[in-house]
């Protein structure tokens, strides 16, 4: 058993309906050969970087599963015979093949998306203006001048 993710872009103008049908179907053809589908997303409607069959917007949607190469084959067997399908791309992932295992792998990715406020004393902050002294910015600000300056010698 591997990991793969799947992404598959189909036509923009589709019902609903339709592209959950699609991707319940992918996602039988999983469970029916012993996968396992560790996650599922819809991306939505975005623009194709370059026509595709006329088509200049595409939905997207993305699977996370674990399998063997046979369930592989079979789902990109059936996107290739369906003309709703506009493109998709099987990726072999490095990663987990447990349930638990990829539980906790989504788990420490969501805690890197959660952003880590951290409050700071006002009297720290207070300290480290005072410490800075103001002769820091003024060269800063000599030194934009004398670069201005020299350009425009040799410009002239």
């Amino acid at each position: 058993m591997n990991r793969y993710e799947i992404v598959v872009i189909v036509k923009a103008d589709l019902a609903e309906e339709e592209i959950t049908k699609l991707t319940e179907r992918s996602q039988t053809i999983i469970t029916e050969r012993k996968g396992f589908i560790a996650k599922v997303d819809k991306w939505g409607k975005k623009r194709l970087a370059y026509e595709i069959n006329k088509q200049k917007d595409g939905f997207y949607f993305f699977i996370d599963f674990v399998g063997n190469g046979a369930i592989v084959a079979e789902i990109e067997r059936n996107l290739r015979i369906d003309d709703r399908i506009l493109k998709f791309m099987t990726i072999k992932k490095d990663g987990a093949l447990t349930p638990e295992g990829i539980e906790k792998e989504q788990t420490v990715v969501e805690i890197k998306r959660t952003p880590l406020i951290i409050e700071q004393d006002s009297s720290a902050a207070v300290n480290s203006a005072e410490q800075k002294p103001a002769a820091e910015t003024k060269p800063r600000a000599a030194a934009a001048k004398t670069i201005s300056k020299e350009t425009n010698k040799k410009e002239e």
